[in-house]
This record gives structure tokens, C-alpha cells and sequence, in this order.
């Protein structure tokens, strides 16, 4: 299950939920067994130049080489630009989990 990080200056007018979906599109367009990418928006409001960092985690898997991550990131480099509206410096990065990351979904038994 990917991840997606938002870190914005707030002076910025940015629509965090439409990104985050856009960014989670992308990644099953480019993966389609990526699943459900968890994300999630913070916004600075202390902050030196208006910016926009990106990160993206993945868990490692032998079809995401460095083409598979080059096509993605452009992909998501225009998406997300798609939907900025002001002047800013943007960062994007993709990186990918080493052999003891696990990811999963907790389900108490109460809530079963």
C-alpha cells in the first residue's frame, strides 16, 4: 500500500484531497495491484518560499524499476502541477521500502 505526503507552505491554495486522489490514480495507472495509497496534507505555516514537497512510499517490488519510477514520477510531476495555480518552487520523490517494512490493515476483533 503506497503513501502519499503533501508538505506545502499554506500560502499556497491548494486542494490536498484532489491531489492525494490524483496521486493515488497515477500509481494504479502505472500499478494497477498498488491498491489503496494512504496520504495525507501538511500545510506550513512557517515557512521560507512558497513551496510544495511531494514524497511518495512504496513497498519493493521487481517491476518497480527505475523506467516504472522515471514513468511514474513524470506522471505525477503533471498531474500535480495540473492543479497548482501559484508560483512555487515543487519537489517530488519516490522511494521504496527495504525487506523488513511490512504494511497491513489492523481490524480489532470488536470491529469485525
Amino acid at each position: 500500500m503506497p503513501h502519499a505526503e503533501l508538505k506545502y507552505s499554506s500560502d499556497l491554495k491548494i486542494d490536498a484531497e484532489n491531489i492525494l486522489t490524483l496521486i493515488e490514480a497515477r500509481i494504479n495507472e502505472h500499478d494497477p495491484k498498488a491498491g489503496a495509497c494512504k496520504g495525507r496534507a501538511y500545510p506550513a505555516a512557517v515557512f521560507h518560499r512558497s513551496h510544495i514537497l511531494v514524497e511518495i512510499s512504496m513497498v519493493t517490488k521487481p517491476h518497480r524499476d527505475e523506467a516504472f519510477t522515471l514513468a511514474l514520477r513524470d506522471a505525477l510531476e503533471i498531474a500535480i502541477k495540473g492543479c497548482l495555480t501559484q508560483r512555487c518552487y515543487f519537489s517530488l520523490g519516490i522511494r521504496y521500502s527495504d525487506v523488513v517494512y511490512i504494511t497491513t490493515e489492523f481490524l480489532p476483533d470488536n470491529l469485525t
